[in-house]
């Protein structure tokens, strides 16, 4: 409750960060309700209208097979935002067991989590997300697990840095005292006080899910076409730039700028809300 109204103060104080929210909550509501009354079929093909630039019947032109762009946009951010939420909340949970532990226990468990940790940063997280789809292959559920894996790091290093701060605390004396032990004091007592921290975690690696797996799907390791996602459909539209075809490319890709910003402007927001409770 602390915490909902410090938001509610600081989104009053912070317009730039409530108006990226009012955008994030907008393109959720397109996730859930767009192919609902989306006017045209993603995979339908009309030759007859390939190419044809932005009309009032076609928002964001056609492409090159004739298909609405518009649409297409509108059922990618539905498999986008499922890539992203799904990779962020798998991630989290296990970045965040492994920082829990590793934080609280400290000694051999500390040393193990780290260089698990340390393992997954020593590669190129893209480099890494690349060589786990190649080698499971490029479905919808190796692209969640693969950018679930390189995320991992980022919540087990926030949480451990949490559990080594919060561990030796009155109340966490108190709950042990009282008889509980590590693991209910841990669950209990210690990961809700976090649970704010990996909120703001979330919501800036959530930007970087979905620019992995748009990456992923332009060098064609991602979801594969005809299925409307982001990044192919800026990959299908970069060869048609230079003949005068821009927007089988732009709109895509204004959207999927749109969004990560959006979310990296909100975790920033929500992180120095968190900073001004904190130092209070």
């Amino acid at each position: 409750m602390e915490f909902a109204a410090t938001l509610q103060n600081g989104l009053r104080r912070d317009p730039l960060t409530a108006t990226t929210m009012a955008i994030i909550a907008i393109i959720c509501l397109v996730a859930i309700f767009g192919p609902f009354v989306a006017s045209h079929d993603p995979l339908a093909t009309n030759p007859s209208m390939a190419l044809k630039p932005p009309t009032w019947e076609h928002p964001c032109g056609t492409d090159q097979v004739g298909r609405d762009i518009c649409t297409r946009i509108v059922y990618a951010t539905r498999l986008d935002l499922l890539i992203a939420l799904s990779a962020v909340g798998l991630g989290l949970v296990i970045g965040g067991i492994i920082g829990s532990l590793a934080g609280f226990f400290g000694g051999i468990v500390d040393r193990l989590a780290m260089w698990i940790v340390d393992t997954i940063m020593a590669f190129p997280l893209f480099v890494l997300a690349m060589g786990i789809v190649a080698a499971l292959g490029n479905s919808l559920e190796n692209i969640i697990y693969a950018t679930a894996i390189v995320n991992v790091p980022f919540y087990a290093r926030t949480m451990r840095a949490e559990m080594k701060q919060r561990r030796e605390m009155g109340f966490v004396e108190a709950a042990r005292v009282s008889g509980n032990g590590p693991f209910r004091i841990l669950a209990v007592h210690l990961v809700p006080t976090a649970v704010p921290q990996l909120m703001i975690q979330a919501t800036l690696t959530m930007g970087w899910a979905m620019l992995n797996a748009a990456a992923l799907s332009f060098i064609g390791l991602g979801i594969r076409p005809p299925t409307p996602e982001w990044g192919i459909m800026v990959a299908e539209g970069a060869s048609f730039i230079i003949t005068g075809e821009w927007w089988v490319a732009l709109f895509p890709g204004i959207t999927l700028v749109l969004v990560v910003l959006s979310l990296n402007l909100v975790g920033d927001g929500l992180r120095d809300v968190l900073d001004a409770r904190e130092r209070r």
